[in-house]
């Protein structure tokens, strides 16, 4: 095998690894109406179990986000992986909340620690050349990953005996062999000294990334707040709001809101990311409030509409604000600029569902539904309308960013320059 070839195949063999991880972070979406139903937890309680999992993936992310900078991507991802496996292997065991928190936290710690790296990983396999495919497959591949975690895991659940258990011991196996398969691909990335250093709980951005990370941001908000509750609440909502009982319904509402969000990634690669996150954000306005109207008439087909505009704006939103980032991301600080775009999204998947779970038992699942939409309608209409302010002000000036005044400094020593002339 070919050095080149040797190259492209390791792009898809990292992309599928950071798939199958996604897909593992999804699966459990489908199982929480089994845990209530057998175990008679309430929604605070599987609030819980979504919670911890974000809240570990942020500290992971905090922390060991940047670490394959350092130490390599392939030893960092390995172990990530091996803390994924072990995690399926915990749910596996789990009989009671106390294993369900437990596996969730080191799944969610795992998770946080790979993610960053993988994408990193496939910028550097991309090489400058393929760096606009990278960037699109870091984008379209989370989604894939959500639709096939919550779609198989629904139709497991559904015809599989033993459902609590079936789904992650698969998992397990899948991504064993993903970690197999990684040996064989090549780690080229320049590694930078300061490992240990890294490790302290901080954001680190780039200067060269910071103006575009904020001017995207609602792009990151909306998709990951929308993505927060149809992973944490969908298949409840579903099931308490509709009378849609059968588990691959719960899988449904994951895969049709990733499933198209995913599709909007790949259809949509030659799009500038300010136009695609401005077509995201319209989505994600018109979407929710297609979603409030489907569970105000209790109607299924209308509500999975509503789920299928919502995935356009998760898509869209999502993937144009992360290639407007990683667009100006250094080579040597990918894992970083990563994990911070990460860090934004996975607070906004996190927060308002846990909010949302502890809400559910006195307000109502529709109410609440009716609330969290509200948000990301809010958060998409200010996103909608900075996205097309940022346009014209780019229009303005010929799509160059309006020049910049000198520093004081710089204003001193020109005049010094001029008068010693």
């Amino acid at each position: 095998m070919s050095p080149r070839t040797s190259t492209r195949t390791g792009f898809w063999l990292v992309a599928a690894t950071l798939g199958a991880l996604v897909s593992a972070s999804a699966a459990p979406s489908p199982i929480f109406p089994v845990y209530q139903a057998e175990w008679g937890l309430g929604p605070s309680a599987v609030t819980v179990v979504f919670a911890v999992y974000a809240a570990v993936l942020l500290v992971a992310l905090l922390t060991v986000g940047s670490l394959s900078d350092h130490l390599g991507r392939r030893p960092v991802v390995l172990a990530a992986i091996a803390g994924v496996v072990a995690s399926m292997l915990a749910f596996v065991l789990a009989d009671s909340t106390g294993w369900l928190v437990a596996a969730r936290a080191l799944q969610g710690f795992s998770t946080g620690t790979a993610i960053g790296a993988l994408g990193a990983w496939l910028l550097d396999l991309a090489g400058p050349r393929r760096g606009a495919l990278a960037q699109v497959v870091n984008g379209a591949v989370p989604p894939l990953g959500l639709m096939a975690g919550g779609l198989g895991s629904g139709l497991l659940v559904e015809f599989a005996p033993a459902p609590t258990r079936t789904v992650y011991a698969l998992l397990a196996v899948l991504l064993v062999l993903c970690a197999a398969a990684l040996l064989a691909v090549p780690d080229a990335a320049a590694r930078v000294p300061g490992a240990l250093r890294s490790l302290t709980p901080v954001v680190r951005l780039p200067r060269a990334s910071r103006a575009s990370l904020v001017r995207f941001a609602p792009g990151f908000l909306a998709s990951w707040g929308l993505g927060g509750f149809v992973l944490g609440l969908g298949p409840s909502v579903v099931a308490g709001v509709l009378g849609r009982t059968d588990h691959v319904t719960g899988g449904l509402v994951v895969a049709a809101v990733a499933g198209v969000g995913a599709l909007v990634g790949v259809l949509t690669r030659a799009v500038r990311p300010d136009r695609l996150v401005a077509v995201g954000m319209l989505a994600l306005v018109v979407g929710p409030l297609l979603v409030v109207l489907a569970l105000e008439h209790s109607s299924t087909a209308l509500f999975f509409t509503g789920a299928a505009v919502s995935g356009i704006g998760f898509g869209g939103g999502f993937q144009g604000a992360l290639r407007g980032v990683l667009a100006t991301a250094p080579a040597g600080e990918r894992a970083g600029v990563l994990s911070a775009v990460y860090v934004m999204s996975y607070l906004a998947f996190g927060l308002p569902a846990v909010v949302a779970g502890f809400l559910a038992p006195s307000l109502g699942l529709r109410e609440v539904a009716d609330g969290y939409a509200a948000l990301v309608v809010a958060v998409g209409l200010a996103g909608l309308v900075l996205t097309l302010a940022g346009s014209r002000r780019a229009r303005g000036t010929g799509g160059l960013p309006a020049p910049r005044r000198p520093s004081p400094a710089r204003r001193a020593a020109a005049a010094q320059v001029k008068r010693g002339r």
